[in-house]
C-alpha cells in the first residue's frame, strides 16, 4: 500500500510547484511589459523623410544620427542627411534623408563604383574629378550621349554604368597634305571611316586599317591615279601606285610580247584619268596562188581525116606562187609585203592534132551522084532581095558580093569558113553555089538565096556537102569554128 501511495504524492507536490512557477513568470513578464508601455511611451516622436517617403518614429535618442541607428537605417557617407547626424534632436523635427545613386564610372584605364547625387553625366564626372576633353567620347549604358545626359538606370535595374574613352591625337599625311585628326576611334580604319575620309582601291595605307590607333600615330595614304586600259577588245578601268605606264601594265598582268606597243610609251609617268592603248601586232607570211592557164596549140595530121580531131597533149594548168609578210595590228591588216615570188608549176600546152586528109566520097541526089569532099554541119536560114535592105530602084538591088543576081541557088557564106564560089549540095535545097556574104553570116552559117517570087523560110541546122573540086590547101580551113551556138533542133517547119 504504501508502494502506491507514494507515487501519488510526490505527482501532487510536483505540479504544484510546475503552477507555481509558471504563476511566477507570467507575473514577472507582466510587469516587464508593463515597464516597456510606460518607457515607449515616454519617448519622443520622430519624423524621417527618405526620397520622398515618410516613416514616423519614438526615439529616446538624443541626436540625428543616434536616432537614425536605432531605428536601423544604412547610411552612406555620400548620403544627404538634414538636420546633420550631431544635431540634437527637438519635438517636432523632420529628418530628411536624400540617397547617393550607386553608379560605376570606367575613365583612364579603371573602372570605379560611386555614390552620387549629380543628374547629368557631366556633373557625374565633373563630381569624380574627371576633365572631358570635347572630343573625348561618353557612353552611357553602351550608347554615346552627351555631357547633359541625365542619369537612369540600366534595363535590369542595376546601377548606370558610364564610360569614358580618351580622344586621340594623330597626324594624317594624306598624298602629301597633312592634318591633325582627333578621335576615338580604336583603329586606323575606324578612325579614317569616321573623319571621312575616301580610300579607293589601290590607295597605299601606313599602318593598315588594322593597326591600333595610339597617341603621336602618324597615318599616310598614298593616293592611286585612275587610269584606263584598252587591250584585247575590252576596257580596263583600274588604280595604282605604279609611277610609269609599264608599271600598271606590270599590276594588271598585260605582257608585250614581239612588236607589241603601248600608246603612251612604257617609260611615260603615269597622270590621273590617263588612258593606255595596247597595240597588239602580229605578224604571218601568207602564200598565195595563182593559176596560169595552159595554152592549146593544134597541129595538122595527114592521118587523120579532115574534121575529126585526136588529143596528142594534155594540157595542165601551171601555179604561180607569191609569199607575203603581212603585219596585222589588233586583228586588222595594216602592211602586206611581197618577199618572194615563183613558179611553182609551168604550165603544159595543150595540142590537139587536127585531120588534113581529104577523101572523095558520093552521094545520091534528086539530081544525080554528086562528089563532096566534106561533109559540114551547119545553121542555114534563107534570104531574098527585098530583105536586103536596098530599095528596088537602088543599081545593086538583087546582086551578090560576087556580081551575080540573087537567085535560088546562090548561098551567102563566111568566106573564112567555106571559100566563095564553091559549090555545095543541101539537101531540100539543091545544088548552089557559095556567091555571097552577109554581116551577120559568121562561121558555120549558110544564107540560102530566093527571088522575091520564091522565097522560102529556113531556119534550122542541117548539115550541107561541099563538092569537087576539092580546093588548095590554103584555102581549106581545117579546125572549124564553134559558132554560131543556136541549138541543133533539127529541121524545122517551113
Amino acid at each position: 500500500m504504501a508502494t502506491e501511495s507514494f507515487p501519488a504524492r510526490s505527482t501532487t507536490w510536483s505540479i504544484s510547484r510546475s503552477m507555481g512557477g509558471l504563476l511566477a513568470l507570467l507575473l514577472l513578464g507582466g510587469a516587464l511589459g508593463l515597464l516597456a508601455l510606460g518607457w515607449e511611451q515616454t519617448a519622443a516622436p520622430l519624423t524621417v523623410e527618405v526620397d520622398g517617403r515618410q516613416y514616423l518614429l519614438r526615439t529616446h535618442a538624443t541626436t540625428v544620427g543616434e536616432a537614425l541607428r536605432r531605428a536601423g537605417f544604412t547610411l552612406h557617407p555620400e548620403d544627404r542627411i538634414s538636420p546633420g547626424p550631431a544635431e540634437p534632436l527637438r519635438t517636432g523635427i523632420v529628418v530628411r534623408i536624400q540617397r547617393a545613386r550607386p553608379v560605376q564610372l570606367q575613365a583612364d584605364g579603371r573602372i570605379r563604383s560611386l555614390r552620387t547625387h549629380a543628374e547629368t553625366v557631366g556633373d557625374l564626372l565633373a563630381e569624380a574629378g574627371v576633365k572631358v576633353h570635347p572630343a573625348d567620347e561618353i557612353r552611357l549604358g553602351g550608347q554615346i550621349v552627351g555631357p547633359d545626359t541625365l542619369l537612369t538606370a540600366v534595363a535590369d535595374g542595376g546601377p548606370p554604368f558610364v564610360s569614358l574613352r580618351r580622344a586621340i591625337s594623330v597626324t594624317l599625311n594624306d598624298d602629301g597634305v597633312t592634318m591633325t585628326l582627333v578621335s576615338t576611334q580604336p583603329t586606323v580604319g575606324r578612325v579614317l571611316q569616321e573623319q571621312k575620309v575616301q580610300l579607293y582601291p589601290g590607295d597605299a595605307i601606313t599602318p593598315d586599317l588594322q593597326t591600333a590607333v595610339t597617341p603621336g600615330l602618324v597615318i599616310t595614304v598614298e593616293r592611286s591615279l585612275p587610269v584606263e586600259i584598252r587591250v584585247d577588245g575590252r576596257t580596263i578601268h583600274t588604280r595604282t601606285l605604279a609611277k610609269t605606264v609599264g608599271g600598271v601594265l606590270a599590276q594588271e598582268g598585260i605582257v608585250l610580247a614581239g612588236r607589241d606597243r603601248a600608246t603612251p610609251d612604257l617609260d611615260e609617268p603615269l597622270r590621273a584619268g590617263m588612258t593606255i592603248q595596247i597595240t597588239r601586232v602580229r605578224e604571218e607570211f601568207v602564200v598565195e596562188f595563182d593559176p596560169i592557164p595552159f595554152a592549146t596549140v593544134w597541129v595538122p595530121d595527114p592521118e587523120v581525116e579532115i574534121d575529126h580531131i585526136r588529143l596528142v597533149q594534155e594540157g595542165q594548168t601551171g601555179l604561180n606562187k607569191r609569199r607575203y609578210r603581212v603585219v596585222y595590228e589588233n586583228g586588222r591588216e595594216v602592211e602586206r609585203v611581197l618577199e618572194d615570188s615563183w613558179a611553182e608549176r609551168p604550165p603544159i600546152t595543150k595540142t590537139m592534132a587536127y585531120g588534113t586528109k581529104i577523101v572523095i566520097r558520093t552521094l545520091d541526089t534528086p539530081y544525080g551522084p554528086v562528089e563532096y569532099w566534106r561533109k559540114m554541119r551547119v545553121y542555114v536560114t534563107s534570104y531574098k532581095p527585098s530583105s536586103c535592105g536596098k530599095p528596088k530602084d537602088h543599081p545593086r538591088y538583087g546582086y551578090t558580093r560576087l556580081g551575080i543576081k540573087l537567085r535560088k541557088g546562090i548561098v551567102a557564106v563566111d568566106p573564112t569558113v567555106i571559100p566563095l564560089k564553091t559549090w555545095m549540095y543541101v539537101p531540100g535545097y539543091g545544088i548552089a553555089k557559095a556567091g555571097d556574104t552577109g554581116g551577120g553570116v559568121k562561121g558555120k552559117f549558110v544564107d540560102l538565096g530566093f527571088s522575091d517570087d520564091d522565097y522560102e523560110s529556113w531556119h534550122w541546122w542541117m548539115d550541107i556537102y561541099l563538092l569537087t573540086p576539092v580546093p588548095p590547101p590554103s584555102k581549106i580551113r581545117y579546125v572549124l569554128p564553134d559558132w554560131p551556138k543556136f541549138p541543133d533542133r533539127g529541121r524545122w517547119s517551113r
